[in-house]
């Protein structure tokens, strides 16, 4: 007689994603808390960053090389003047050298074209509408 394989246990949803009540999936991502809340569909891109927060484009894809969970390549900028705001920008086109460790400035300039097309840049958010919703007891999450 052999021994019996135990029984696999049932597949769990990442830490990161879950499902609630009616199949709706909930994912926990860290953003920001001066990053600009997310825009309609289709209208420009305000660097809200959930979309990158919340899984990478196929750049990022390549870039991240995973294909769920936050894209390495997603960078916080921080307000340029005084009572603005700052915002999420893409590596790939702020600083492709620092995402990539690549130095030659000809490489580079390809590189952000080529991103700048990739990610759909001017194109307006294309987002699924995300509900962001803050932890119990109200406090923004540390970051």
């Amino acid at each position: 007689m052999r021994p019996t394989d135990p029984a696999p246990e049932p597949q769990r949803p990442p830490p990161h994603a879950r499902l609630r009540p009616g199949g709706v999936r909930e994912q926990v991502v860290l953003w920001h808390p001066e990053a600009p809340a997310q825009p309609a569909m289709g209208t420009p891109c305000n660097g809200c960053g959930l979309c990158c927060l919340a899984e990478p484009c196929p750049l990022g894809m390549l870039v991240s090389r995973r294909r769920t969970g936050a894209c390495v390549a997603l960078r916080w900028s921080p307000a340029e003047r005084p009572g603005q705001g700052g915002r999420y920008v893409c590596g790939m086109v702020a600083d492709p050298a620092g995402v990539t460790g690549w130095r030659h400035a000809w490489a580079l300039r390809w590189l952000k074209a080529l991103s700048l097309r990739w990610i759909a840049a001017g194109r307006g958010c294309d987002a699924l509408p995300l509900e962001a919703v803050r932890p119990p007891g109200g406090e923004p999450p540390p970051g």
